[in-house]
């Protein structure tokens, strides 16, 4: 087996998995997490920061879909 095969297999995967349809939602849930770690990184305490965003994005990305008429 080809190793780097496999690596370009993995890194596609996990390409369209993170990514996947909207690569807007996944900058800004992507943002969200280096502000959280920025800011735990200066003393504050943000873990409350990266869920309310991943949540907003899913809502923001389902209401595209579904405008679209996209969804199966």
């Amino acid at each position: 087996m080809n190793p780097f095969r496999w690596l370009a297999g993995a890194g596609r995967f996990f390409y369209g998995f993170v990514v996947g349809d909207d690569w807007r939602v996944a900058a800004v849930v992507v943002s969200a997490l280096v502000a959280t770690a920025v800011l735990v990184a200066n003393g504050i305490d943000a873990w409350w920061l990266a869920p309310p965003v991943a949540v907003a994005m899913t809502a923001v990305a389902l209401s595209r879909e579904t405008q679209r008429g996209e969804i199966r």
